[in-house]
């Protein structure tokens, strides 16, 4: 771990210099969400216990199961019985197939699963100059990464709006207050379907858009880049997913822990992967996204910037190996 909190606190330096100074960064905080959870000692366990490392013939697997419709679909996804204990049917299963059979069944039912070490790291894509260097932020994320994101660009300065939808709202605030007034204290909080024709016009004035869905997802809500950009041209898109925006990796789901552990921030421990953090890929993801708009805004720089979980936390693996 101190591996890792020397690379955070170097991203942190690169971070600090983009906000001009304002930001106040702190690498172990950056790393924690704070007392709101009760979290035990990383293993083949998460801190908390929502995912889990799974042996299989030839390598192995991270499993979330933070939602009760994804321990719906485990019989469907290892030919278990329904009154079969979820964790149990995934560790038998898995025993007896390779990896990438598993892996890609469970992608198949959208489930958030990842095999250990799958992911490269990205490079930022090179942007298009000619916007302007300030405005406003539009938050429609929820969560950890993308919050974090938006924050630390209200923490530099920027004025930063964050919209919830009254039927799906952050769930943060309720169940990590303290988090929560971490991550969006420092912003407006705007109440509003995100269907409604006051969000798009809402997006066309904006310099900065963040989200973290899936691109399928925010289309179905007329969110879909031809349309934004169509509007906006100078709009610098923040896209956090999982694996990625486009092609197929567009559709996989991932949270904190599994796309860590896709990406390799795992410690090896005789053959067998241990977790090391927390969810690590959402702040890191959200540390490297803000860092990346800050120095695109920097430069006048406009477009979608994808920053997915599994390849910024294959970077920090990267660092420290």
């Amino acid at each position: 771990m101190t591996a890792l909190l020397d690379a955070v606190a170097a991203a942190g330096e690169r971070l600090v210099a983009a906000s001009d100074g304002r930001v106040a960064f702190d690498a172990r905080q950056a790393l924690s969400r704070g007392d709101d959870l009760a979290l035990q000692e990383p293993g083949l366990w998460s801190p908390n216990r929502h995912c889990r490392l799974v042996a299989c013939q030839d390598g192995w697997l991270a499993v979330s199961l933070a939602r009760d419709d994804d321990r719906d679909l485990v019989p469907a996804w290892t030919g278990a019985s329904f009154d079969t204990d979820p964790w149990d049917a995934i560790v038998a299963a898995a025993a007896d197939r390779p990896a990438g059979q598993m892996g890609a069944a469970a992608q198949a039912l959208h489930l958030p699963v990842a095999i250990v070490g799958e992911a490269a790291p990205v490079t930022p894509p090179e942007l298009p100059v000619g916007a302007a260097r300030d405005g406003m932020v539009v938050d429609l994320s929820a969560l950890w990464a993308g919050p974090y994101c938006a924050g630390l660009l209200a923490e530099a300065g920027h004025e930063v709006v964050k919209i919830e939808s009254p039927g799906r709202p952050d769930p943060t605030s309720h169940h990590m207050p303290a988090l929560d007034a971490r991550l969006n204290g420092a912003k407006q909080r705007v109440t509003m379907e995100l269907g409604d024709p006051d969000l798009i016009a809402t997006i066309g004035r904006a310099r900065v858009l963040i989200t973290a869905a899936r691109p399928h997802a925010l289309a179905r809500l007329g969110l879909d880049e031809a349309s934004l950009f169509a509007r906006n041209p100078g709009l610098l898109w923040v896209a956090i997913t999982a694996h990625g925006w486009r092609g197929a990796a567009a559709m996989r789901v991932g949270f904190g822990d599994d796309c860590a552990a896709a990406g390799g921030l795992v410690r090896w421990l005789g053959g067998t992967p241990n977790f090391i953090g927390d969810a690590l890929a959402d702040p890191l993801t959200g540390l490297t996204a803000a860092t990346l708009a800050l120095e695109a805004l920097a430069d006048g720089r406009s477009g979608l910037l994808d920053v997915p979980l599994a390849g910024t936390a294959a970077h920090f693996a990267g660092a420290i190996a």
